[in-house]
């Protein structure tokens, strides 16, 4: 398993059972996990903590992932920060909606253990 220690990681999902998993499977790898329920509840903790890697779910209320992350790629403080897409439609057009709001990937849920390390690990390096 590669050694993620350090590695800071926000996970915007308004599902209490995708961020979990998230956690124990970044937590496992010695990452630092930040969790969000929502956009608007991301954007303050985005500020505070600085992550390395977003993963922000698509489909979420009041403020969605492509908002979400539109709103963080304007931010020129946060520009740089990978975003990664999680939604359960693995659509070409999602795909191309979530590159014009400046996403780095697109992760199909139910994720693996490893696309999301994997994930992490390669744009975690880019940052």
């Amino acid at each position: 398993m590669q050694n993620l220690a350090g590695i800071k990681v926000m996970v915007i999902d308004d599902s209490n059972t995708i961020r979990r998993s998230a956690e124990i499977f970044l937590g496992q790898a010695g990452c630092e996990v930040i969790l969000a329920e929502d956009g608007f509840d991301a954007l303050a903790k985005i500020s505070d903590h600085h992550p390395d890697v977003i993963f922000v779910d698509v489909m979420m209320p009041r403020l969605d992932g492509y908002q979400t992350c539109s709103l963080i790629k304007k931010n020129p403080k946060f520009k740089a920060t990978p975003v990664i897409m999680l939604s359960s439609k693995d659509g070409l057009f999602d795909r191309a909606r979530g590159r014009m709001v400046g996403s780095d990937e697109y992760l199909t849920k139910p994720f693996t253990k490893d696309s999301l390390l994997q994930a992490v690990g390669v744009h975690a390096n880019h940052a």
